[in-house]
């Protein structure tokens, strides 16, 4: 290497070759900052710099120097500077330092060095000096907006001159994300300080330090307790030690050997064992103190010394991470402040968006206890809640919390259990344990079930189980798939009506059921099979939530091109049936095709879903309500969409991936929104008003005729979300069809 030049290796060359020269080494920091060290005059911490010998680009330079240990007539001091540039690409050629054009005049080295050479280059000219042009360098790195991005660069200089000042005995993670720290250290001052955090990366927090005497520490040092907070941190366990700004240095406080790692719930207990001795700033303290105050994992809201009591009567999580609750909170005197939901690392504001409900027997359960007979009034009785909790955060499998806090800042807690269902089933059960005749309920449907449907995801049903109770490989036709929703219990009778028509006893019959009726009904159903001799297969399905799940899943248990779909719920009002939807598919091949519905006095409840435009009518027919014997000699008729509740259709139909859907309560408004996106898909549908089938409308799972105007309710706000804003276009399509 010539003379003129500084090597860039770990060696550096004499000090005196770069006084000689005028050079400077340049290091890029991030795109527009560079590390510079050199040798000259004194320097003030401020200087600047003019680049390229253009006035007009001067920018003001951070200066940390250092008198050389041997000093020359041309280069009395080192320094190390930062210098802000618009892009660090370009290496400038030449800097200026000083003021007016009259300042020291650098040559740039054309390569830049690393910063691992140019921290080798300071250990070696900084000598003695180093922690102090260290510490002048990491102070300004590390200042906002770009700090977090320069921690690499600010970690290497912290490795090569940050003393070793104590240990972390103690790591502790909180339920709120915060990691506290107990130790012993020389030089970690009372307050809040920065601190960078090693661990298998770096991270950036604020730490709280209050300190306490400790008669086994080495002399001259302090016990400290900390508290790490910041919107990303490492697992506690990962933590391999921490750099924090002292008195008068960056110091390093490494991990003991025998060092403790707790998790949330016995985090709190450690720190208010040390918080009685120790002293810090009223802003440090009442941090500490809100962490020793944290959850342990016990409830404490009936221990409050102010009438305030909290119940949950049921907590359900969807397979999505939403949670739906309801309970009741008592608070005639307005003492609490937020009700919250938490797990390590998330917490959601609960009273924010809940419904509030009538529930005296709350006040029937506390009026006669002294401490709360004087603050409930007999006009006020909304102290039940349902509330929502879309998105909590933390950790997906960690336990589950109510967190109160009263006015006073004091806060209570409540651990809970949550019990894990598929979304359909949490508002079902939900809907069915509140009151029908409650004021709140329409709000409890809008606010809270709607919401949790809307948002919850839903897993693709599966087949558990296929068991043949006949030869069904050997019938011959198109396969029935006899669908058995959650009303349908019985099934001797449709069993018994399929083995008298000489069509359909020679068909290939498949009973599908979801796994747990199965489970149930399996041994009865092979007995009527064996008696029936009917070549009957048995479906079972898993994770499927209505009927249309069930029949998209057990499609791949049948074979052939066709399908025919039956309810289990439906009887046939026709001899022929089957042949009837046969030879109509026949002539429509590729599509699908519906009879007509009826109700037992055999007046229409479905003949054609006609039209979306009306949003009281959403699956409408013109002959709704009419006698079946209005409709039964007209001919084969394009409709809008098919019911699914029976059916003929291609088995491709069902295996196709027809996109998604909400998460209905009922099966009526799921079948018609499979069978619009069947429709979207390519598949005409048709209505056959010469056939007839017979039967009810779906009684929902929650139970009640009251509760199933609500479920209906529910059906159809997230049909009218999912397929109104399509109205005008599938009002054109009506009319193009001449229906």
């Amino acid at each position: 290497m010539p003379s003129s030049e500084l090597s860039l290796s770990s060696s550096p060359a004499p000090l005196g070759r770069i006084a000689r020269s005028g050079r400077i080494i340049a290091c890029v920091i991030d795109e527009t900052l560079l590390l510079l060290i050199g040798t000259g005059g004194p320097m003030t911490d401020q200087l600047p710099v003019e680049i390229d010998e253009d006035p007009s680009s001067q920018v003001t330079a951070s200066v940390a120097g250092w008198r050389l240990p041997a000093p020359q007539s041309s280069a009395t001091h080192g320094f190390a500077a930062l210098l802000p540039v618009e892009s660090s690409e370009r290496l400038p050629t030449t800097l200026r330092f000083g003021r007016d054009g009259n300042g020291k005049r650098y040559i740039v080295a054309p390569r830049a060095a690393s910063i691992a050479e140019v921290t080798a280059m300071l250990k070696d000219f900084a000598g003695p000096q180093l922690v102090h042009v260290l510490g002048r360098l990491v102070d300004v790195l590390i200042k906002p907006p770009h700090g977090e991005q320069r921690l690499p660069a600010i970690t290497t200089l912290l490795k090569a001159g940050a003393a070793s000042d104590g240990y972390i005995e103690l790591l502790g993670e909180g339920h709120d994300g915060n990691i506290a720290l107990k130790g012993w250290a020389h030089d970690l001052p009372a307050g809040i300080c920065r601190a960078i955090i090693r661990s298998d990366e770096t991270f950036l927090a604020d730490c709280n330090v209050a300190v306490f005497p400790r008669n086994d520490a080495p002399e001259g040092s302090a016990g400290f307790v900390g508290l790490l907070s910041a919107t990303d941190l490492p697992r506690a366990r990962d933590i391999k030690g921490i750099f924090y700004r002292g008195r008068g240095a960056w110091r390093y406080a490494g991990l003991h050997e025998r060092r403790v790692v707790t998790g949330p719930l016995d985090t709190p207990g450690h720190i208010r064992a040390m918080l009685l001795q120790s002293q810090g700033s009223p802003q440090v303290m009442l941090r500490l103190r809100e962490a020793a105050n944290g959850y342990d994992g016990t409830e404490t809201i009936s221990s409050l010394p102010v009438p305030v009591r909290l119940g949950v009567d049921a907590l359900y999580q969807g397979d999505d991470g939403a949670f739906l609750i309801s309970g009741w909170l008592l608070d005639a005197d307005g003492h609490v402040e937020s009700v919250r939901l938490c797990r390590q690392g998330g917490r959601a504001r609960l009273d924010g968006g809940w419904t509030r409900t009538e529930r005296s027997d709350v006040e029937e359960a506390f009026v006669d206890r002294p401490e709360f007979k004087s603050a409930i009034s007999g006009h006020r009785r909304s102290h039940g809640f349902v509330g929502l909790v879309e998105t909590l955060g933390g950790e997906p499998e960690g336990p589950v919390h109510l967190e109160l806090t009263l006015r006073d800042s004091r806060r209570a807690y409540m651990p809970l259990f949550p019990v894990r269902l598929p979304a359909r089933t949490a508002a079902l059960r939900l809907l069915a344990s509140v009151d029908p005749t409650s004021w709140a309920l329409p709000d409890i449907l809008d606010r809270q079930i709607v919401p949790f449907l809307t948002t919850a995801g839903s897993s693709a049903p599966t087949i558990e189980t296929v068991v043949d109770m006949g030869p069904f490989d050997q019938a011959e036709g198109t396969a029935i798939l006899l669908v058995a929703g959650e009303a349908e219990a019985d099934f001797a009778a449709l069993l018994g009506l399929l083995a008298l028509d000489p069509q359909t006893r020679r068909a290939p019959i498949a009973l599908v059921l979801q796994a747990e009726r199965f489970r149930r009904h399996a041994v009865h159903i092979r007995q009527l099979s064996e008696f029936y001799r009917l070549p009957l297969r048995l479906v079972s399905v898993e994770g499927a939530g209505d009927a249309c799940d069930m029949a998209q899943a057990a499609a791949e248990s049948v074979n052939g091109s066709a399908v025919i779909l039956l309810s289990a719920s439906l009887t046939p009002a026709n001899t022929g049936w089957y042949q009837a939807l046969v030879t109509a598919y026949e002539a429509k091949e590729g599509s699908i095709i519906s009879p007509t519905l009826a109700y037992e006095d055999h007046s229409i409840r479905w003949a054609g879903s006609t039209s979306l435009d009306r949003p009281d009518h959403l699956q409408s027919s013109r002959y709704a309500g009419y006698p079946v014997g209005a409709v039964n000699r007209l001919k084969l008729t394009r409709v809008a969409a098919a019911s699914l509740d029976c059916c003929i259709m291609p088995r491709e139909a069902l295996m196709e991936d027809a996109g998604s859907s909400p998460i209905y309560l009922g099966a009526s408004l799921k079948g018609l929104d499979l069978a619009l996106r069947l429709s979207g898909k390519g598949y005409e549908a048709y209505w056959l008003p010469s056939l007839q089938m017979v039967g009810s409308d779906e009684v929902p799972e929650a139970g009640s005729a009251a509760t199933a105007r609500f479920v209906e309710r529910v059906d159809r706000t997230l049909f009218r979300a999912r397929w109104m804003p399509a109205s005008e276009t599938a009002k054109t399509f009506f009319e193009e069809a001449g229906v």
